[in-house]
């Protein structure tokens, strides 16, 4: 069984908390639609799109540095950063029609699959394969200790199509005699900061998330990780991709595969890369995320859909 429980839909104490971290980052959430603007100088706008890692001032936070420096090393075009409210919507983005979807994404390794299938291909992995699997996070007073302990308890996962955080915790589950569909009680809530959340306040017995969020959740909120653990986290798979739409010019696209695949050689570029928790930009194409391909066929054979038909 599952349910989906989008952020203004939680319950009272954890729109609560989630109010106070939206207050803590100082600013609203920008826009979630597709942004336009006419630029500086007769420069063409580029959108890049990320899948919703953070909510949107987080990722803002986190992505903006890397945009600025695309424009401070690019001058000849203008880039812009792209949140998304939830997964759904990011997913609509780049499966739109016509010259609204974002010309560049940074979407999860399934999201990755997708958007080849709609006209954009791979020239980077965002981050080290090692740092992509789920975690399960659950308060240290827990009573939980094996995974069958979880059978008729509630767990949260951002969304059903989030990789890391839902798709291979269920399948970790699955291996380890859950019953995925009928044992528990699915809980998609939105964001890898309310998967986290759930935990803590105790509305699930279990969070599920990855280490990015995890990392960041730790720094911002050191009081509430202190309450928490990881009990369990799953075997790894590829990284997050970095997508260009096949239309783009190929002389732009050279430049900023080049630009990713060597940030990490410079201090500036760490500081970026820090900033965002992702250790370097590796060079990648289609073929390198075939691996998920063959992973989430088994997924979808054994324990679910990953989108609903």
């Amino acid at each position: 069984m599952s349910t989906s429980y989008p952020l203004h839909l939680a319950r009272p104490a954890l729109a609560l908390l989630l109010a106070a971290l939206l207050v803590a980052c100082g600013r609203e959430p920008g826009p979630v639609g597709p942004q336009y603007s006419e630029g500086t100088g007769g420069s063409t706008v580029y959108r890049l799109a990320i899948h919703p890692l953070h909510n949107p001032s987080k990722l803002s936070q986190a992505y903006q540095p890397l945009v600025d420096h695309l424009n401070q090393t690019i001058p000849e075009a203008r880039f812009e950063l792209e949140a998304s409210r939830d997964y759904q919507v990011y997913e609509a983005k780049f499966r739109a029609q016509g010259a609204e979807r974002p010309q560049l994404l940074l979407p999860n390794p399934w999201q990755t699959l997708e958007a080849m299938k709609v006209g954009y291909r791979v020239v980077a992995m965002a981050g080290d394969a090692a740092d992509f699997k789920g975690l399960f996070i659950v308060r240290k007073d827990s009573p939980i200790r094996a995974p069958a302990d979880l059978k008729g308890r509630a767990v949260s996962y951002p969304s059903p199509t989030a990789l890391a955080a839902s798709i291979m915790p269920q399948w970790f589950l699955h291996q380890n005699g859950v019953d995925v569909q009928r044992d528990i009680d699915n809980r998609y809530v939105g964001s890898q900061e309310s998967s986290i959340l759930n935990a803590y306040l105790g509305e699930v017995a279990a969070g599920a998330t990855w280490p990015p969020p995890w990392r960041a959740f730790q720094k911002d909120r050191p009081r509430e990780a202190a309450e928490l653990k990881v009990i369990w986290e799953t075997p790894p798979l590829l990284n997050n991709s970095v997508m260009l739409r096949n239309d783009l010019p190929p002389a732009l696209a050279e430049k900023l595969a080049h630009l990713l695949h060597t940030l990490h050689e410079t201090e500036a570029g760490r500081a970026i890369l820090a900033g965002m928790e992702t250790a370097r930009f590796h060079p990648a194409d289609d073929a390198s995320y075939a691996p998920v391909r063959e992973f989430v066929a088994r997924f979808e054979r054994e324990v679910r859909p990953v989108e609903k038909r």
